[in-house]
């Protein structure tokens, strides 16, 4: 019989509409409160964590078997895990892995104040989230009062007018790679580590800029292009951000727009964004390319997207990648500068590399 007084090493659940989901408990002992998503992706666990743009959000897995090859330094999206809480079916957080240095997923998420609760339904529960939409949740792994939980899931505010995008960035110019070629200046929403690294890689000089940073100081470095990252949050807010890239736009220098960066062009453009039922988070997401005629695999994470009408209706931006599953906008450009974003993340490998040419694309143009 289950009771609202939990035994140790276990939780709850607790969502908007009432539901509540008990089971155990791992992690960090902690109370969180934020949206609920789900995640299709059947690996990659450690750089899903990691991504800056599941701030704020409370993260189920679909794939039953989680923590089973542990995490490796080096293999993270961000210095720590970013999301609030997880929730999975089978949870593996003490396998120590087979490689060398590798840390059990129970170390990692702990370190990080991250709580876990595991042996739950996930397949009820994705369907409960799908079916009804986004909404709030709390997941509790304290022993925290269910009456007590209730009145603080009452006043968690909804993901809709959250300007997470300024919290999750960099609060200051940060140097992320030198050369002595081309520069790119990075608008840091949340980004994530590799397509910095893709970047650097080329050999092309990489620096962080807050989403705040006045106009005047990023001239002042002279960067031969912008790259507008992803992160978390509604768009919508981030007015400053909107007003920069107008800014940006008019040197008619190449920007590159992903994920977050990519609806943040949709509005300095005056395009419209909405917040989506469910989201994009997988790593199996089928996109068209319109110009190619091909078909890409794609690694995506995002609960708001650009408005197809008004990007239709535009006379200077134009839609070149749709998403095959729901019609909704995948990728655009400017017609006549070089101005172009996608939804989803090229920096990841789920094809493995269907999207690399975006960045080589991107290099091309500096």
């Amino acid at each position: 019989m289950i009771t609202d007084t939990l035994k140790p090493n276990t939780g709850f659940l607790l969502l908007e509409d009432g539901s509540v989901f008990y089971g155990l408990a791992a992690g960090a002992p902690r109370t969180k409160t934020g949206e609920i998503c789900f995640n299709t992706a059947m690996a990659g666990y450690q750089e899903t964590f990691s991504d800056p743009s599941y701030g704020g959000q409370i993260l189920v897995m679909t794939s039953p078997h989680i923590g089973n090859y542990a995490t490796l330094h080096g293999e993270q999206e961000s210095p720590a895990p970013t999301l609030q809480a997880l929730v999975c079916r089978n949870y593996s957080g003490n396998a120590p892995g087979d490689r060398p240095g590798c840390i059990p997923l129970n170390d990692w998420l702990s370190a990080a104040g991250i709580p876990v609760l595991h042996n739950i339904d996930t397949r009820q529960l994705v369907q409960k989230i799908r079916n009804a939409g986004s909404m709030n949740a709390l997941l509790s792994t304290n022993n925290m009062d269910l009456e007590q939980a209730r009145a603080m899931l009452a006043s968690t505010p909804s993901m809709s007018g959250q300007a997470l995008g300024i919290q999750a960035g960099a609060s200051e110019p940060t140097p992320y790679s030198s050369a002595t070629g081309k520069r790119v200046a990075l608008i840091d929403f949340g980004f994530k580590d590799s397509m910095a690294r893709l970047l650097a890689q080329a050999g092309i000089e990489v620096q962080l800029f807050p989403s705040t940073t006045p106009f005047e100081t990023l001239l002042a470095w002279n960067p031969d292009g912008f790259l507008l990252s992803n992160g978390p949050g509604d768009p919508e807010p981030l007015t400053e951000a909107i007003e920069l890239t107008k800014r940006i736009i008019q040197l008619k220098k190449p920007v590159f727009g992903i994920c977050l960066g990519h609806q943040i062009i949709g509005l300095s453009m005056g395009l419209q964004t909405f917040k989506m039922k469910n989201g994009h988070r997988g790593v199996n997401h089928p996109v068209l390319n319109l110009s190619s005629g091909k078909g890409e695999i794609t690694s995506q994470n995002h609960g708001f997207a650009v408005d197809m009408e008004s990007l239709q209706q535009h006379p200077d931006m134009e839609l070149t990648h749709r998403h095959l599953n729901d019609g909704t906008v995948a990728g655009m450009r400017h017609r006549h500068l070089p101005v172009f974003s996608v939804q989803y993340h090229p920096e990841a490998a789920p094809g493995p590399h269907d999207s690399r040419y975006l960045f080589q694309q991107f290099i091309q143009q500096l």
